[in-house]
């Protein structure tokens, strides 16, 4: 360690003017074992700083490298781990913690030795020593390695204390006084001494010299005292005296606080008399309105609020703290209390009394109104109830279980009354629909006109119907049973139980002037019952400006309802809605279910009365929804919106239904079957319904599925036809659809137009293919072979060379085929065409115009093949495309 000590200090710190006082071998605890020392040095120039340098052995030869310094300044802790078990551990606290473990116990014992003696004369013990022991502190370490602790410049332990400049003048004129002072040291402190003692002695004398001045100055001393002693005499009967001043001002002062004190307290009794008396005394005039007050006329209404008013202020007056206690304001609490009572009692006693008279009255006026589509108007009723709306405020904010009950008896009278006045309304209505009386009506019959009863008799008694909804009479349907199939659901087919002269329209439109009146009149009805119930009974129906509403739309097979949620309003406000429409649930439980009636007897009475009520009942549902989304009527029509719906979509899907179950005679021809006319017809009558309707959607999905149901059912009878093929029954059909939607141009069946024509187009041509067949049937045959020739590598020019196929059996095959021949075969085909068509749909000219194109494309096609393999040859067909022209309209023209 010392050959390692002596390297260190000329390799390392020599160079940087530094001296090493001890070292120590460590490694970093709880790492891979690589060891370095940690040296404690000093500089050798003053001011001296000591270090603790980290030194380090290069890997890559025997010299040693400076790591890291640190300065001891900043060491604020040295931590040996354990002050009685000896341990090579220990810990150095810098900027951070550094852990060791030194190489031996002894080497770590001197390192932290030489730290604490450093820390002892350079740093005024800063540094902090834990877990050291004691004795390793105060014991000097006596080895080698450390005598250069003890030597050179530690010896000089005892600080130097320097002279200041005074007193080096001082010394240096003392000692030029004395010639001998630097020569001969000794005698120089000899007369020094000498000096001191003279001094001495002359002290001492002068103190002894100064007695007689002493006690001159204790005379004095004693005057002094007898002097103040006089002063304090004099001051004491000064303090008595102000004493007995003192007393009287504070009498006196007191006084003045008890005056103050009490004018403040009169004040103050004064302002809470003023406040009882101002806030908490009502007037005669107040108080006799109240007992005997006249409801029933506007002065004296007028006068009954106002003294409720005041009544209610003075019961509502915010008291002080102590005012309830007293005797005077608890009487007139209660002669307040008392009155509110009998004035609630005597307005609600007259309140009912005026729902009662209001339901005699106006049930007097419903006979006036039997015969007509009108409700009774209750417009005056509400104008005199409003007359007590603040009343009906007042009696809520004080009162609440009076308010509740007058609320249920108004709307028990009203109730009672509006179900009187609404079900003799939709009697009335029924009766005008039907066109019955009112003793006579029987739903289960509803004639439009007598053949359409007689036909309606029939069919309830389960008799079969014929389709006759085209001239051809060859379809039947099977309607055993379906005989009450036009009182349960709409359907297309049935209209084809009766002419087009049954279903009359001016019926249709009476019925939807009908329905129309009733929703007309219902509205307002509903309306001004809830806005009066608002306005009467204080209930808020509108959202207030902090309150924010969102509708959601919630969709009821297939109709759109709007229902609102508020967000950010008083509960109050909510409840209050609720109320509102719980009174009007109440009062009008009857219009629902007469509106369901209704629909029902309308829908029985023509099928297609649904599509009536489904544009009609969704106009008012939205316009009831935009004026209030969460409104009875909004609810309740969009509850009867769902109904219709629900009729419409029945009655799509039993025409569906109908259309599958079709059959078809197999003896005629089929012709436009019913169920297309039918479709015609309902399209035509739809379009009209619903233009600029809101729920035109309703309407493009029931095309969508009308539409496919007629394509599917089309398919169906023309593969069963036998009478009629089927490119005829597809080709006629399909025509027929195509010609309609291009005439309503219906938009949602685009689509289906452009497949219907397709359809059209495609088996026409099937059919002339199909129906021509070969007019030239061996020619046909004996350019088959030609074109097989050729295909097989035979040049056209060379295939005239060929045995089977030589110029002299070309003109062979071609005398077979004289114009004679072709004309009666051409008019034989015009017959067979002729009685696969219908007449409705006049195909036939169409038909044969592509018969004719279609043979002139064969004879083109003869010709060219002639031209290409025979050149030369001169042979020709017996007969020229104007004679084919000339046949075909000559055959057109004779039939």
């Amino acid at each position: 360690m010392t050959a390692i000590k002596h390297a260190l200090q000329r390799d390392i710190f020599t160079p940087n003017d530094e001296r090493l006082l001890s070292i120590v071998n460590v490694c970093k605890a709880g790492k891979k074992k690589r060891n370095c020392f940690l040296c404690a040095t000093v500089t050798t120039e003053r001011p001296v700083q000591v270090n603790v340098v980290k030194v380090k052995k290069s890997d890559k030869g025997d010299f040693y490298k400076r790591q890291t310094a640190w300065a001891l300044r900043d060491l604020a802790v040295v931590d040996a781990k354990d002050a009685v078990k000896e341990s090579p551990e220990f810990d150095l606290h810098f900027d951070k913690v550094y852990k060791w473990v030194a190489s031996s116990t002894v080497e770590k014992n001197t390192f932290i030795s030489c730290i604490w003696k450093l820390n002892q004369r350079y740093l005024r013990k800063k540094i902090d020593f834990i877990n050291v022991s004691s004795q390793l502190l105060e014991e000097s370490v006596p080895s080698g390695e450390n005598q250069s602790v003890a030597g050179g410049d530690e010896e000089a332990v005892d600080e130097y204390q320097e002279l200041n400049a005074r007193e080096e003048q001082d010394i240096e004129i003392m000692m030029e006084g004395c010639e001998y002072a630097i020569a001969n040291a000794e005698a120089f402190a000899e007369k020094l001494s000498r000096e001191l003692q003279v001094l001495d002695g002359a002290n001492i004398q002068s103190i002894m010299a100064s007695e007689k001045q002493v006690n001159i100055l204790m005379k004095l001393l004693d005057e002094a005292l007898k002097e103040v002693d006089q002063i304090e005499l004099k001051l004491s009967s000064y303090e008595e005296m102000l004493q007995s001043v003192k007393e009287q001002m504070d009498q006196i002062s007191e006084s003045n606080h008890l005056i103050h004190l009490s004018n403040t307290n009169n004040v103050k009794l004064l302002s809470e008399i003023e406040f009882l008396v101002n806030h908490m005394d009502l007037a005669k005039g107040h108080i006799k309105a109240l007992q005997e007050g006249d409801l029933t006329s506007s002065r004296g209404i007028e006068a009954c609020t106002n003294a409720a008013d005041a009544l209610l202020q003075c019961m509502n007056v915010a008291l002080r703290p102590g005012h309830d206690m007293l005797h005077a304001v608890k009487q007139q609490q209660q002669r307040f209390s008392d009155l509110r009572e009998q004035f609630a009692r005597r307005l609600a006693s007259h309140l009912n009394s005026v729902f009662v008279q209001q339901g005699h009255d106006q049930s007097s006026t419903l006979a006036q109104h039997s015969a007509e589509l009108t409700l009774p108007n209750h417009h005056p009723f509400h104008r005199d109830l409003l007359r007590y709306a603040k009343l009906m405020e007042w009696l809520k904010n004080t009162d609440y279980g009076k308010y509740e009950g007058l609320t249920k008896n108004y709307m028990d009278y009203l109730s009672r009354l509006y179900e009187r006045e609404i079900k003799d309304f939709f009697e009335v209505a029924k009766i005008k629909m039907t066109g019955t009386t009112r003793e006579g009506k029987k739903f289960a019959t509803l004639p439009r006109k007598e053949s359409a009863v007689k036909q309606e008799t029939e069919s309830l008694h389960g008799s079969s119907g014929k389709l006759t909804g085209s001239t051809s009479s060859l379809n039947k349907l099977s309607v055993q049973s379906s005989g009450n199939r036009r009182s349960q659901s709409s359907s297309l087919l049935d209209m084809g139980n009766m002419s087009a002269s049954d279903l009359d329209v001016a019926d249709r439109t009476k019925f939807d002037k009908i329905f129309e009146q009733v929703l007309s009149e219902l509205e307002p009805l509903c309306l001004a019952e809830q806005d009066f119930i608002s306005k009467f009974f204080k209930l808020q129906q509108h959202q207030s400006a902090s309150g924010a509403t969102t509708n959601e739309v919630e969709e009821v097979d297939g109709v759109a309802l709007s229902r609102s949620h508020t967000s950010g309003v008083p509960q109050t406000v909510s409840s209050e809605k609720d109320m509102i429409r719980q009174m009007m649930t109440k009062i009008f439980r009857c219009i629902e279910p007469e509106l369901n009636n209704l629909i029902a007897l309308g829908d029985k009475i023509d099928s297609f009365n649904s599509l009536y009520m489904l544009v009609k009942m969704s106009h008012h549902v939205w316009t009831a929804q935009n004026v209030d989304p969460a409104s009875f009527l909004s609810t309740t029509l969009g509850n009867v919106l769902v109904t219709v719906k629900r009729n419409f979509d029945k009655c799509i899907s039993n025409q569906m239904k109908q259309m599958d179950e079709v059959k078809i005679s197999k003896k005629s021809k089929v012709g436009i079957l019913p169920f297309v006319a039918e479709f015609e017809e309902f399209a035509a009558l739809a379009e009209s319904i619903f233009k600029n309707a809101e729920r035109r959607g309703d309407l493009d999905k029931a095309y969508i599925k009308l539409i496919r149901a007629v394509f599917d059912s089309v398919e169906k009878v023309a593969n069963e036809s036998q009478k009629t093929p089927r490119d005829v029954v597809m080709m006629e059909n399909f025509h027929h659809i195509f010609a309609t939607l291009s005439r309503l141009k219906i938009s949602c069946l685009e689509a289906e137009k452009k497949e219907a024509k397709q359809k059209y187009t495609d088996h026409l041509q099937s059919y002339v293919i199909y129906s021509l067949g070969q007019p030239l049937e061996k020619l046909n045959h004996f350019f088959e072979g030609v074109e097989a020739r050729v295909a097989q590598g035979i040049r056209e020019e060379e295939v005239s060379y060929q045995l089977a196929f030589n110029k002299q059996e070309l003109r062979k095959v071609i005398k077979e085929y004289p114009g004679k021949e072709v004309k009666k075969g051409l008019d034989n085909l015009y017959k067979k065409v002729d009685k696969h068509l219908c007449e409705e749909e006049n195909l036939l000219q169409v038909v044969w115009h592509s018969m004719q194109d279609e043979f002139i494309r064969q004879y083109k096609h003869f010709e060219g093949l002639i031209a290409r393999c025979y050149p030369g040859s001169g042979i020709t067909m017996e007969f020229t495309i104007q004679d084919i022209l000339d046949y075909c309209s000559s055959i057109a023209q004779s039939h």
